[in-house]
């Protein structure tokens, strides 16, 4: 069973003229446990919203979203927030770290809203998890005083701390330079093989997405099945560029996402 399944997922929001616009389109998805998914777009495609409903932030106009199973369309706004807060963790381009706190504050803040022994022990955990993505001889650093890479990696420890069986970065390399974000996509496939957290990486940059085992694209708010090409990539190197997917045939052939 998919740890995250959609079904003809569509989004429509009214507008002042009483139209309206479909951001979603029929869109269907399934992300296993462990897996590691892209999806790309150009800005406006869509990608945000999608995210959003992944996330449980938002809900489909019509359409189906199944969590582990469970039919998210039953669960009262109380429940579905805390299963986001529980088993989601979102990692975003510009970081969004608490400027007036350390590293380790930071990254103990979700813990906050944690309960018994995880609340007690969120500052051992949260020093655990910076050694994790090796900080943490940085523990005790401002934001400002640490570099793009590394306020990065302090963002994937605070999105990691409570153990998310789901992980959604946006656009996670869009403020780092190529040879950091290759590292930070590294970093993060390696801790989702090693949690089985399902990883989905939403982004325009298609050597981002060609890191993933199982890659889509998204266009005016239809969500089709890509095949990247990558070239040989040397270790601790940038990848590749990607080279477009042939031009789809009937049915089922894979979409093209340049």
């Amino acid at each position: 069973m998919p740890l995250i399944r959609l079904e003809g997922v569509t989004k429509t929001v009214p507008l002042a003229d009483d139209a309206t616009l479909d951001i979603l389109r029929g869109v269907d998805l399934e992300v296993d446990a462990g897996e590691h998914v892209s999806i790309v777009g150009r800005s406006g495609s869509g990608k945000s919203t999608l995210l959003n409903i992944l996330g449980l932030i938002d809900a489909p106009t019509t359409g189906g979203h199944w969590f582990d199973d469970r039919d998210v369309s039953t669960l009262r706004s109380g429940t579905r927030d805390r299963l986001r807060g529980a088993q989601v963790g979102f990692i975003f381009q510009q970081f969004n770290l608490l400027q007036g706190r350390t590293a380790l504050e930071n990254v103990m803040t979700p813990l906050l809203y944690a309960s018994g022994r995880r609340f007690w022990r969120r500052r051992a955990i949260a020093g655990a998890m910076l050694e994790k993505v090796g900080l943490g001889h940085r523990a005790e650093a401002m934001p400002h005083r640490l570099s793009g890479g590394e306020q990065q990696r302090v963002a994937i420890a605070r999105s990691l701390v409570r153990d998310p069986r789901v992980i959604l970065a946006d656009e996670p390399t869009g403020a780092l330079d190529i040879e950091t974000g290759a590292t930070v996509m590294r970093l993060l496939d390696d801790i989702s093989s090693d949690t089985g957290a399902a990883l989905v990486t939403i982004t325009h940059d298609l050597a981002v997405a060609a890191l993933a085992s199982r890659h889509y694209a998204l266009d005016a708010g239809v969500l089709s099945a890509a095949r990247p090409r990558v070239e040989a990539v040397a270790p601790a190197a940038a990848v590749g560029p990607v080279a477009p997917a042939p031009e789809p045939g009937p049915a089922s052939a894979p979409a093209v996402i340049a």
